[in-house]
């Protein structure tokens, strides 16, 4: 299993399978062809029906810019598609071809190029599943925080602690803006709102609702203004995790080596699901993308709880299993609508799956390792419509025009 490091991407929203996949592909064969007198980039799948929303064709443009360069938004399947985040460059001269490359864009911002071996570095851990793990630490009597130091390094904790650092500043500039989100759709910020609104009764549980929905909601509006994000494991979840950690380092005061140990801990999962499943919206639905960040939410708050890995894994998988067959539908190819709203609700939803997992420690039937397995076996049999495409759904039923529901 790969480093952690390589989970936590900072880069610039919206998508981290639309815009900073596909940027990193641009760049490389920008750098590979710097003589090309024009480019030609030809977009499939979801990358073709929700690149514009997504920003694809801008984030292309401005790569391999000045060069002239034409995006193509493909309506036809070429029929060998292993994934459907792919898409073809193309470099010319006059009207010779003198280069070609297909890259896929598997999510969390990791590509794939086609008939190259992958330049990704070797595998930082052995085991590859949570039961593997889970006996390792037993063996040797250490934590997950002690499995993470072991096979990274003491210094991934100041790795972590300056993605910590870039978490916290994306909510606390979310926190601090107002106005209407670019797009189209006049989705007004409301992060701001939702941190300052008083009420007339200071409800302990409904202050928790406030502020965990106000984090998340402001780190997920600075990924739709297209500002700098941690991908926690993508861009379109990145404010589960930052508001769950935000919330609790508040309350109780962690320190940031604290909330490094439980990133650590966060990014163990995330790498398990990348690995043995899927964080691509596309490939599997937004399960794929809210529900791995709720699972991630889930351990990062057990881990600075000091539960057991035990329940670790339990909080992991209960967050996991009741986001399974969650549809990934933008509203007009932006992630906006209902993305924004998702990563609250999931912040607020791993908080209570490691409560529950704390409450039932020692009832559980479903591993971790099951229902990621559960997750991918449905993402994979999900009709194309609901994975990232804007053919179903919200975004289906959504009239941009009419502002207003068809069919009434």
């Amino acid at each position: 299993m790969k480093s952690i490091r390589d989970l936590y991407k900072v880069g610039k929203g919206p998508s981290s399978s639309h815009t900073m996949g596909p940027e990193r592909a641009a760049r490389i064969f920008k750098q590979e062809n710097p003589d090309a007198e024009r480019y030609e980039v030809t977009l499939y799948g979801s990358l073709a029906l929700t690149g514009v929303g997504h920003g694809t064709d801008r984030v292309l443009g401005e790569v391999l810019a000045p060069t002239p360069t034409e995006i193509i938004f493909s309506q036809k399947d070429p029929g060998d598609l292993r994934h459907p985040n792919t898409l073809d460059f193309a470099a010319y001269k006059g009207e010779e071809k003198t280069a070609s490359m297909r890259v896929e864009s598997i999510g969390g911002g990791d590509i794939v190029i086609e008939g190259r071996e992958s330049a990704e570095p070797d595998d930082v851990y052995p085991e590859n599943s949570f039961a593997e793990i889970a006996q390792y630490c037993r063996w040797r009597y250490i934590s997950l925080r002690e499995y993470v130091e072991l096979n990274e390094g003491p210094e991934i904790w100041d790795f972590l602690q300056t993605i910590w650092r870039t978490m916290r500043a994306e909510v606390e500039e979310g926190l601090e803006a107002t106005g209407i989100l670019p797009g189209g759709l006049n989705v007004q910020r409301k992060a701001r709102y939702l941190y300052e609104r008083q009420h007339a009764q200071e409800i302990p549980q409904v202050r928790e609702l406030q502020l965990v929905c106000a984090y998340a909601f402001a780190a997920a509006e600075q990924n739709a203004a297209n500002g700098t994000i941690v991908t926690a494991p993508t861009c379109g979840s990145c404010g589960v995790v930052p508001a769950v950690l935000m919330y609790l380092q508040g309350k109780y005061h962690y320190s940031d080596l604290r909330m490094a140990h439980a990133l650590g801990v966060a990014g163990i999962i995330g790498n398990l699901i990348r690995r043995n499943a899927s964080i691509s919206g596309a490939e599997c639905g937004c399960q794929a993308e809210i529900g791995s960040a709720c699972s991630m939410a889930a351990a990062a708050m057990c881990e600075l709880m000091e539960f057991p890995i035990e329940q670790i894994e339990y909080a992991a998988e209960i967050a996991m299993e009741h986001h399974l067959g969650l549809t990934c539908d933008p509203i007009c190819g932006l992630v906006q609508i209902p993305c924004i709203e998702r990563n609250a609700v999931a912040a607020k939803r791993a908080i209570d799956s490691a409560n529950l997992a704390h409450m039932l420690v020692g009832t559980r039937t479903i591993s971790f390792d099951m229902v990621v397995r559960t997750m991918y076996e449905t993402g994979i049999s999900m009709n194309r419509a609901f994975r990232e495409t804007s053919e179903g759904g919200l975004a289906k039923l959504y009239s941009r025009r009419a502002g207003q529901t068809l069919g009434k």
